[in-house]
């Protein structure tokens, strides 16, 4: 839920909030290999989300190449924005403002679960899961 202030409030949006680090994906039940992430929701209903591909990227000099700059971006995900929350559908509507990724900024909407420290979310539509823990 939302309040009229446009902050999300109600009890799912206070388990929401706080950083969460990447830790695993699944699709359709099968661990995948995975990137290293975090996500971040706050009491006045921003949010921002980095995942960055499992992989060491070089750099042959002090300035780096168009070559380098574009393969340090291939697999790159960042966003910023606000966000709000259905507890009935149990969904949380990630608002992007701005994405590194060019034209990317439609709503994301994500089936969420809480259970203890662990956040999972889920594309609606889709058999893929993706695991956060919450950092303390």
């Amino acid at each position: 839920m939302v309040s009229a202030h446009g902050k999300p409030n109600g009890e799912g949006a206070k388990r929401l909030f706080g950083a969460w680090r990447y830790i695993g994906a699944k699709v359709d039940g099968k661990p995948v290999s995975g990137p290293h992430g975090i996500i971040y929701y706050d009491p006045s209903g921003h949010m921002s989300v980095q995942v960055a591909p499992d992989v060491v990227r070089g750099k042959a000099g002090s300035v780096t190449t168009p070559e380098e700059a574009k393969a340090a971006i291939d697999g790159y995900i960042a966003y910023f924005g606000t966000y709000s929350i259905d507890e009935q559908a149990q969904t949380v509507t990630h608002h992007r403002q701005a994405s590194i990724q060019p034209g990317d900024v439609a709503d994301l909407v994500r089936g969420y679960e809480i259970a203890g420290d662990r956040l999972i979310l889920r594309p609606l539509g889709s058999t893929r899961e993706v695991i956060w823990e919450r950092i303390k």
